[in-house]
Formats: structure tokens, C-alpha cells, sequence
């Protein structure tokens, strides 16, 4: 897998540089390892664009048809690269445009930087084109939101949000700068970018978390997101098998312990985290997706510790045995430590009991992963395409229902390849990480999971699949309707509105209209022949599979 680095190139960070403010935001932006500005034309920011193409070398201009697709492929590359994302939108409507995919950063603790163009600050007042201010409005959903005044301002200013942007606990940032500084110059010495170091954890707490560690008799670890992000993912491996301990993985942490692992029980998750006595959760929230931090049964809840990255993200809601925030490699690496300086714990009879839950529900789930129904069961799908993705593939998920079944069928064998929108889920991400992905990992398998309803918000962005020659295969659950809405509603009123898409449309048709290619599957036996031809064909290209809107996935939440 390969990972941009954290090194300076183009302007040379530290030397001087004199150009308009657009060439020092571009060299800074290398400074920190950016490699491709993602954004959508518009005149406030062409010196933005400028500076790229100048810049030796010059930095790559990824431009797409919504600049939502800009901010959610630097969003995605944020997550990828682990290096802040850069997305460059034009004034008013072009930042408007992008702040959802900022909101999903906040969500997700995904680090990027947006810089959005601004009126000209020598007509503020005056009513001049797309005149709004517009950190006020981004400054809920960012780390940090600021207007760079002037272009004398714009090397430590850019600076300044790209360390922000990747300091735990990582997230977006948005500055702008005024029209009339953008195309003013200025000069000064370009700063050194490179990773912002964790904290120190607590030693006492890393002790207290160890003892509560050794004496359980039914522990479950649950690693998230952060560990990836942190680059934690080593320690988190040496952890889990140097403990023995039984491991659940959600959002980017999926990978983390590979799929097919003996320590891997996510597919026990319902009894381990309903016996469990002590769960222990890292670099993730207690959110709707772990039940807001309550695990066990009402009569015996299970002891639980939190994990993060930044004290601002331990969990102040749920009742906790004990917390560490900090550097994600040293807690786990000194918990690892602890545990071998004290009593080994033997927990090989509940790794058991769990082992064989994870046997007995991937016996269960061979029966829809080989379906025969017609319609097709959404299941059958992952049956064919789990086989078929390599060690190195990144795996996209962009919808509700559909992408709900990828959640339980699709477990990778590497970290940082699976993208998903996190807690915050926003629909039409997937055309934006894809195209981030393919970016990001030039020789892996990209595979977006698309629904129906989700391809609406973004498919147009194929367009610039195709423009930049960037072959992703997209295959869709097309059930021509809202399922994630459709159910539930019919279950608590006894029918539904608002629900129903045109049946079986040929999205196909519309990826081969902007120069893609693709088809319809309405068989189950076809759907392993049409993902051979997509993954052969060295275009984008969508296979639209016609599945059964009453296969529905059977969720335990609905996220309230």
C-alpha cells in the first residue's frame, strides 16, 4: 500500500519565497505533503491554480462537476494518506457546496484543510459577488474557521491550519482569504510541515487500564478509527495478538487485526460485547454504533475503559472504569508492556467460545451469500465480490442499506482500505473517496459499494472519473428505493411515503453516457461475470445489480 510522506518538495520548505498568495499557499501545502488540490473552478481562487501550476513540480489540479466531490475526495485523502486533504472552493455557493463533507471530517476526525475563496476585502460592504463570511457558518463543523486578511498573512496562516488539521484529535480547518490579497504578494520563509506529535499518555492511567485488563475473565477490545489515523495500527496488531485478547474492529480500524484472524469475533459482536466483563475501546466514540458506551446485560454491565487520542475525546456520557488519552502507539504499546510484567491472564476459553459463535454465523451466512432468490438478495453480491478483492483493495462504502450488508460481509485484510462516512452519515461521499482512492493507491482494486438513492447525490462526478482517467469499479444494491427509510417507516405506520425510487433504472446507462462503461445484472449467476468484466476494464465502470427491496438489513439500531 502506498502512503503519501510527510516530506517538503517544490518551494523548499525553510528557504524563502517571494509570489502572490496563492504560489505561498501552494508551497505550503507541499510543505506538509499535499500532492493534489481538489476543487471546481471559480475565479476567487485562481491564484490558488496558479501557484499549482507553477509550482515545480507542479502540484496536481483535480477538478470535479459539485465541489461536495472536492471536499469529500480531501476528506477522504485525509483519511487515506493520513496526510490533511486540500480542497480549494470558490466564494459563497462554493464553500456552501462543501460543507457537509466538512461536517463528515469533524464526524470522522478525518484531517483536511479547506481553503475557500472571499469577496475582496477593498469592496467589503459593498454588495460585490458572493460577498458572505463565511467562517462564522463553517466554524461548528471545523476545528478552527478563519479569514487569512492579508497576503503577508497567508504563509503562517496556511501553515497554521495544516497543523491544526493533523494535531490530535485530527479534524478539518477552513480559512479564506480576501480576492484582492489572494492576487497580492508577499515573502517570507516557507514553513517545514511534517506530523504534529501525540501526548505523552499518563502512566498511571496506562497502569490502571493494565489492571482492570488482567483481571478480567471476559474482555473484548473494540479498536476504531484514531488507531489507523494515530499510525497506530502496528502497536494495535501487537497488542491484540501478544494478549490473546478477542477484538472487534469498526470504521477505519477494520483491517487492523485481518480478516480471517482467530482474534477477530466481530462476527461474534453480539454475544462479546453482551458476556463481556471488560470492554476496552480505542480511537473511537461511544456513540449509537457501540450503544452508547452500555455493554453487558442489565444485571451484570460489563466494566468499560475508553481509549483516545485527545482528552476531549474520552467519552464524558457513559459510566467508565477508567480512561487514557494520548499518543495511541505508547498506550498500547505500554499496556502490552504491563500485562507482561504481571499476570498472563488465560482467556482461551472465551476466545473459544467466541471462535466458534464467528464459525456458526459464517455457516448462517453462506446461505445468502450463494442465494439463488429472484429478485437478488443484496447478500448474494458480497458472496461474489468478497472472493474477488486482493489484500490491497480499497473498499468505499456509499449508501444505507446496501453498504450496511458490506459492514457484515466485507472484512479486510489490511488496514486504511476500508472508507465509510462515520457517524455522521452523509450520503454521496462515494464518488469523491473514489476518486481519492484511486489517487491515493494507484495500484490497488478501488471499489465503490454504491446504493440507488446515494448515486443520485454524486454520479455526475464520473464525469471526472472519465476526464482524469481514473478507473474505479462501482457496483450498486439498486432495490429503487430508500430501504433504510422504507422499513422502518412501514413498521411504524403501517405503510410509507417518500420512499420509492423509479424501478430498476439503468444508472449503467448513465456511467456509459459520460464515457464509462457498464451494465444491468438481474441474475445471480451473472453477478461474478460482470464484476470480472469491471474489474478488467480499465474504466469506471458501474455494475447495477437488481436486488429484492424486501431484503432488508436486519439492524439492532436505528442510530437514536
Amino acid at each position: 500500500m502506498t502512503e503519501t510522506h510527510d516530506t517538503a518538495a517544490g518551494a523548499g520548505a525553510g528557504a524563502d519565497l517571494t509570489g502572490h498568495a496563492g504560489e505561498l499557499a501552494v508551497a505550503v501545502a507541499r510543505a506538509h505533503g499535499v500532492e493534489t488540490m481538489f476543487t471546481l473552478s471559480g475565479a476567487h481562487v485562481f491564484p490558488m491554480y496558479d501557484g499549482a501550476v507553477k509550482a515545480d513540480p507542479p502540484m496536481r489540479l483535480l477538478d470535479v462537476r459539485h465541489e461536495q466531490t472536492a471536499a469529500f475526495a480531501a476528506e477522504a485523502t485525509g483519511k487515506l494518506t493520513r496526510v490533511p486533504g486540500l480542497a480549494v472552493l470558490t466564494a459563497g455557493p462554493g464553500v456552501t457546496n462543501g460543507i457537509s463533507a466538512i461536517a463528515q471530517a469533524q464526524f470522522a476526525g478525518s484531517p483536511m484543510v479547506v481553503v475557500g475563496g472571499r469577496a475582496p476585502q477593498n469592496r467589503w460592504g459593498s454588495g460585490s459577488l458572493q460577498e458572505l463570511d463565511q467562517p462564522p457558518i463553517v466554524a461548528s463543523v471545523s476545528k478552527h474557521a478563519a479569514t487569512i486578511a492579508t497576503a503577508a498573512e497567508v504563509l503562517d496562516g496556511v501553515d497554521h491550519a495544516f497543523r491544526v488539521a493533523r494535531a490530535s484529535h485530527r479534524g478539518p480547518v477552513f480559512v479564506d482569504v480576501p480576492m484582492d490579497e489572494f492576487f497580492s504578494s508577499a515573502s517570507g520563509p516557507v514553513p517545514t510541515g511534517g506530523r504534529v506529535a501525540g501526548a505523552e499518555p499518563d502512566a498511571d492511567a496506562v497502569a490502571a487500564v493494565a489492571t482492570l485488563l488482567a483481571a478480567a475473565t471476559r474482555p473484548v477490545l473494540i479498536l476504531g478509527t484514531d488507531v489507523w489515523a494515530d499510525h497506530a495500527e502496528e502497536a494495535a496488531l501487537r497488542l491484540v495478538e501478544g494478549a490473546g485478547v478477542p477484538t472487534i474492529t469498526n470504521g477505519m480500524g477494520r483491517g487492523l487485526v485481518p480478516g480471517g484472524h482467530p482474534l477477530l469475533v466481530t462476527k461474534a459482536r453480539s454475544k462479546a460485547l453482551k458476556e463481556a466483563d471488560l470492554v476496552v475501546v480505542v480511537g473511537t466514540p461511544l456513540d449509537f454504533r457501540l450503544g452508547y458506551g452500555v455493554f453487558g446485560d442489565p444485571e451484570h454491565p460489563a466494566r468499560v475503559v475508553h481509549v483516545a487520542d485527545s482528552p476531549g475525546q474520552v467519552a464524558a456520557h457513559a459510566t467508565l472504569a477508567a480512561s487514557v488519552s494520548g499518543d495511541l502507539t505508547r498506550v498500547l504499546d505500554s499496556l502490552l508492556a504491563a500485562l507482561e510484567r504481571g499476570h498472563r491472564p488465560d482467556w482461551a476459553g472465551w476466545v473459544g467460545d467466541l471462535q466458534d459463535t464467528v464459525r456458526a454465523a459464517v455457516e448462517r451466512d453462506r446461505a445468502l451469500l450463494t442465494a439463488e432468490a429472484d429478485p437478488i438478495h443484496p447478500a448474494r453480491i458480497y458472496g461474489e465480490l468478497a472472493p474477488r478483492l486482493a489484500e490491497d483493495a480499497v473498499v468505499i462504502g456509499d449508501g444505507g442499506d446496501f453498504v450496511s450488508f458490506a459492514g457484515k460481509f466485507v472484512e479486510p485484510k489490511r488496514p486504511g482500505g476500508w472508507l465509510d462516512p462515520g457517524p455522521y452519515g452523509c450520503l454521496g461521499a462515494g464518488l469523491g473517496a473514489a476518486i481519492a482512492a484511486r489517487i491515493a493507491r494507484p495500484s490497488s482494486q478501488v471499489v465503490l459499494l454504491l446504493g440507488d438513492g446515494a448515486a443520485g447525490f454524486s454520479l455526475m462526478d464520473v464525469d471526472t472519473l472519465v476526464r482524469h482517467d481514473l478507473p474505479v469499479v462501482m457496483v450498486m444494491g439498486n432495490n429503487s428505493a430508500w430501504g433504510l427509510e422504507k422499513g422502518p417507516m412501514q413498521m411504524l405506520y403501517g405503510y410509507d411515503v417518500a420512499a420509492d425510487l423509479a424501478p430498476r433504472t439503468r444508472y449503467d446507462e448513465v456511467v456509459r453516457a459520460l464515457g464509462g462503461a457498464g451494465e444491468t445484472v438481474t441474475d445471480p449467476r451473472q453477478i461474478g461475470p460482470a464484476l470480472d468484466r469491471a474489474f478488467a476494464s480499465g474504466v469506471p465502470y458501474l455494475v447495477n445489480v437488481i436486488t429484492d427491496v424486501e431484503a432488508a438489513y436486519p439492524r439492532a439500531t436505528f442510530g437514536i
